[in-house]
C-alpha cells in the first residue's frame, strides 16, 4: 500500500511532513529528546536514557542531510541528556540534566570541557534544560527543573551573572525549559509551566510576554528575525520579532520536545518523545 504524505502551512510557507525520518536506532533504550544541525547540514539527534535501568547507548546519533547514519557517540559520557545545541564553530553542547553539567564535545564526540560542576547541584546549575548562543559569543543557559534561573557566560565560560526566581510575574519562571538568542541579542525563554514565552534584553530586563502558547517546549530562531515555538497543544507556531503570530500548524502527534531549523535549506526538524521519532518538515 502506498502511504500518503501530508502537508502543513505556517503562514504562506507550506511544508511536506516526513516521519519517522532518518536512520535512527528506534528499537534501542533511548528516547529522542532533541535535535540540532551544524553548518554542513549534519543532524545531531539527542537520545535520553535512564542510567540506572537502561543499557549503555549513544547519547548522540549523527545523520547526513539525507538521513544516513554516519556516527554515534556519547554513551557512558552523558548521564541524562536533555537538550543539545551546535555552536557556530561546530562544537556540540549537551545539557546533562541530572548531572547538573553542560558537556562540550567536538563534532566527533571528544569531550572538550564543560560548564557547571558535574554532580554538583547548585554549582551553579540544578537540573538545567537548555543552552543558546548570542551573536557576541555570550552563552545563555535555562536552568529550569530545580532552579528558576537564566545564567549568562562569556565565550570563554566565565560567569556573567543570572536572573530569575520562582513565580509567575515578569522575570519569574516555572520551568524555563528552552532558551534562544535572536540576532539583535534579545533572549527568548520558553517558560513552560507558566504557558508563555518571555522576552528579555541581553542582560535580563523583561521586555514582553507571548501568552498564545500552551506549555511551550522549545523556542528557536527563524528567518528575518522571527522565531518558532513548539508547544503541547500540540502546535508549531511562528512569531515575528515583535511578537505577532505569523502562522501555526499541527505537525506532530503529542508535541515536539525539541526542534531545529536548518537555515540553509529551511528544513525544520522536530524531536518527539511519544511516539519516539524524528519528524522533518520540508519546504515545498
Amino acid at each position: 500500500m502506498t502511504r500518503e504524505s501530508f502537508r502543513v502551512a505556517i503562514g504562506t510557507q507550506h511544508y511536506r511532513v516526513e516521519r519517522p525520518w532518518g536512520d535512527l536506532p528506534m528499537a534501542g533504550p533511548g528516547q529522542i529528546s532533541d535535535v540540532a544541525c551544524d553548518a554542513a547540514g549534519r543532524v545531531y539527534v539527542q537520545f535520553r536514557v535512564d542510567p540506572y535501568t537502561a543499557p549503555e547507548a549513544p547519547a548522540i546519533v549523527v545523520l547526513s542531510p539525507a538521513g544516513e547514519r554516519i556516527a554515534a557517540w556519547g554513551g557512558g559520557a552523558v548521564m541524562d541528556g536533555h537538550m543539545c545545541t551546535v555552536h557556530p564553530d561546530g562544537r556540540v553542547f549537551v545539557v546533562d540534566r541530572d548531572a547538573h553539567e553542560i558537556i562540550i564535545f567536538s563534532p566527533a564526540g571528544e569531550r572538550l570541557g564543560g560548564l557547571g560542576t558535574r554532580h554538583g547541584p547548585g554549582q551553579p546549575f540544578n537540573a538545567p534544560c537548555d543552552i543558546a548562543f548570542a551573536p557576541d559569543g555570550t552563552m545563555v543557559v535555562a536552568d529550569g527543573y530545580a532552579n528558576a534561573l537564566i545564567h549568562r557566560f562569556a565565550a570563554d565560560g566565565s560567569p556573567l551573572g543570572a536572573w530569575g526566581r520562582p513565580g509567575n510575574r515578569a522575570g519569574e519562571f516555572i520551568t524555563p525549559h528552552s532558551v534562544w538568542v535572536l540576532e539583535d541579542g534579545r533572549v527568548l525563554v520558553a517558560d513552560r509551566d507558566n504557558s508563555r514565552v518571555q522576552i528579555f534584553s541581553p542582560t535580563g530586563s523583561h521586555l514582553m510576554d507571548i501568552r498564545d502558547v500552551h506549555k511551550p517546549m522549545d523556542v528557536h530562531g527563524g528567518p528575518d528575525g522571527s522565531f518558532y515555538v513548539t508547544d503541547q497543544v500540540p502546535r508549531l507556531s511562528q512569531f515575528s520579532g515583535d511578537g505577532k503570530l505569523i502562522g501555526r500548524c499541527r505537525s506532530v502527534l503529542n508535541g515536539a520536545h525539541g526542534m531545529w531549523r536548518d537555515p540553509s535549506s529551511g528544513v525544520i526538524y522536530q524531536s518527539e518523545l511519544n511516539p519516539n521519532r524524528l519528524t522533518r518538515l520540508v519546504p515545498v
